[in-house]
């Protein structure tokens, strides 16, 4: 068993995995990486299940020491990591000798990065996953929904003999905004006005400051609902709600279970990733797609860990 020893860390650095799933009827909420297509790739660079559990970072603030020889992998935001004070970019799989010191700054690209070790973290699981949802007390390394804390130890028992692993630059998720956002419409699409639906998906969307792992708001043209008052249902990832003040919030991974706002529709796995990625104040641009493109787009996305 390898152990790394946390020496500092934030509120926003968590233990992730894939989420909890099947447990929605209860109350619990999914959880698990916001940008779920790092935290992946983190885990191939391994050879690691594509859902082992891995840190992750937001913003930076983090740092760790080694006990020992170990091998660990990054994806995901560049947050100015450091291997003793010399810097250490994102993509690939690394040596970190005992008693080096890996450090995350701030944020140079992206906003959450992914720090997998081989065969996942170690964690107990409540509920079938090991994800960190503070605000319900589930998941992390006591179970109890902490988040990682200074002092605490990372270990892990998967072996670490592989050799070392880098994407090349098209394997590399793009983490820039310059393509929008894909919208599956949803059911209440139609009772929105016209000029409400031709600002939604055409016009710049800016990312507020009010913003966790529950919902981010967007600051843009108030959208005005025009149907009846809605009993709650169930929330799906990535749900885009309007509230009564026209400005919509995209619901994330520790989102409530059901909601009685009107829905834009949900944007896709593979638009959320890249949401996950934004710093407040960012610009986005929604794009509305079909269900059956979106559904293929994520086989082909997914299919690219089989091919490799």
């Amino acid at each position: 068993m390898s152990r790394l020893m946390i020496e500092a860390s934030t509120a926003l650095c968590l233990l992730q995995d894939a989420g909890r799933f099947g447990v929605r009827h209860l109350g619990v909420t999914q959880g698990g990486a916001a940008d779920w297509r790092s935290m992946s790739w983190a885990n191939w660079l391994l050879g690691n299940g594509l859902d082992a559990p891995v840190i992750e970072i937001t913003l930076g603030g983090f740092t760790v020491v080694a006990e020992e020889d170990c091998l660990l992998s990054l994806a995901g935001a560049d947050l100015g990591a450091q291997v003793d004070g010399e810097a250490l970019t994102p993509w690939r799989s690394f040596r970190l000798h005992k008693g080096q010191r890996l450090r995350f700054t701030q944020p140079l690209l992206g906003a959450r990065a992914y720090l997998a070790a081989p065969g996942g973290f170690d964690a107990p699981k409540v509920l079938g996953s090991s994800a960190t949802v503070v605000r319900e007390e589930l998941g992390g390394l006591d179970g109890m929904g902490h988040a990682l804390g200074k002092g605490a130890s990372l270990s892990y028992s998967g072996n670490s003999v592989m050799s070392l692993r880098e994407l090349t630059a098209g394997q590399r998720p793009d983490l820039n905004l310059d393509t929008p956002l894909d919208l599956v419409l949803g059911a209440q699409i139609g009772e929105f006005s016209g000029q409400s639906l031709f600002d939604a998906f055409n016009s710049a969307w800016n990312l507020d400051s009010r913003a966790d792992r529950m919902g981010i708001r967007l600051l843009g043209t108030a959208l005005q609902y025009q149907g009846k008052p809605m009993i709650s249902e169930g929330i799906p990832l990535g749900a885009v709600q309007v509230p009564p003040d026209g400005q919509p919030i995209v619901l994330l991974n520790d989102r409530q279970t059901i909601g009685g706002y009107p829905r834009l529709g949900a944007l896709t796995p593979l638009a959320l990733a890249r949401l996950a990625q934004c710093l407040p104040g960012a610009q986005v641009r929604l794009r509305p797609v079909v269900q059956d493109v979106a559904h293929r787009e994520q086989v082909e996305y997914l299919q690219r860990f089989l091919n490799r």
